[in-house]
Order: structure tokens, then C-alpha cells, then sequence
């Protein structure tokens, strides 16, 4: 019964939350801490915090985490396929219906429109990391980094995870 709940505590919120992670966490701690008292107040808190301090989206961390902490491994792995089960569905649902209409002009239409915006929407991301970078580690570190980093990958072939990993550890060093 208690996966039922987990599943349900997790379900919930996001099917009927709007606006990603941080605009469901109230619904996940009305679950968490008033309907089913698996934690306290303080005790989600420190959930949360810590959940923010990793990559990641933060409502499966906190899945991940209260899931675990309830009812171990499998409480955790239910606790997060109640978090992207939504989405999932979504996204299938979605996709369904571009796959039957694929033929339609309409379809191709908005395919084509679909690429600029996600690319505009990715170098308006890069700049934004670049100048959070420069506001906060300084110009000569970030043009290093990611000069490093653009050699790395364009050069050398570098995974980008490793060329990610590389950068962490440089700013665990000169950052710190």
C-alpha cells in the first residue's frame, strides 16, 4: 500500500501542477508533510535545499529522495516514475497525433517554424551563461573555460561530459 501512496503523493501534482518544478512543491509537500506525514516541515526544507544544490529538475530529485526515504530503492523508483509519468504521457500523446498528421502542410508548417525557435532559444541560453560567468567568475576564467572547452570538443573530440566534468573540477580549484 505504501507504493499506492508514493505513486499517488507524486502522481498527483504533477498532473495537476502547471509550471514545472518549483510551482508543484507546494503540492508535493501538502502530500508529503500534511496528507501522509512522511516528513516535517523542517524535514522537507532540508529536502528541498538539497534537492536545489544538484543538477537536475528538482521535482524528481525530491521524488527520488522521499521515495527512498520512505520506502527504499523501490520507493524511490516509484516515487520518480510518478513524477515523469505525466509528461511521458503527454509527450506520447502529442507525438501521436504529429506522427498521424505528418502529412498535413499545417504539420510541416510548424516543424519549420519549430527549428528557429529552438535555436534562438539556445544561444539566448548560451548568453545568458555567458554573462552569469562573467558576473560571477570574472572575464579571464570564463574565457578560458570556454575556450578550453571549445577546443576540447571541436579539436579533440572530447565527450562533452568529460569537457563538463574538466570545467567543475577547474572551478572547484581556482573558483573555490
Amino acid at each position: 500500500m505504501i507504493y499506492w501512496h508514493l505513486f499517488l503523493a507524486f502522481f498527483i501534482p504533477n498532473i495537476i501542477g502547471y509550471g514545472g518544478g518549483p510551482a508543484i512543491i507546494p503540492l508535493i509537500e501538502a502530500e508529503v508533510v500534511g496528507r501522509y506525514g512522511w516528513m516535517s516541515g523542517q524535514e522537507f526544507a532540508e529536502t528541498l535545499a538539497l534537492g536545489n544544490s544538484l543538477p537536475s529538475p528538482i521535482a524528481t530529485k525530491m521524488a527520488g529522495q522521499v521515495g527512498f526515504d520512505v520506502a527504499g530503492i523501490g520507493g524511490a523508483l516509484i516515487a520518480v516514475f510518478a513524477t515523469v509519468v505525466p509528461s511521458l504521457l503527454l509527450m506520447l500523446g502529442a507525438l501521436g497525433l504529429l506522427y498521424r498528421h505528418r502529412d498535413s502542410p499545417r504539420v510541416k508548417r510548424m516543424s519549420q517554424w519549430v527549428r528557429p525557435v529552438i535555436a534562438m532559444m539556445m544561444a539566448w541560453l548560451t548568453w545568458s551563461f555567458f554573462t552569469d560567468g562573467l558576473n560571477g567568475a570574472g572575464a579571464v576564467h570564463t574565457v578560458l573555460i570556454g575556450l578550453a572547452a571549445a577546443i576540447a570538443l571541436l579539436r579533440f573530440k572530447i565527450h562533452p561530459a568529460f569537457v563538463v566534468a574538466g570545467a567543475l573540477v577547474y572551478g572547484g580549484i581556482f573558483l573555490g
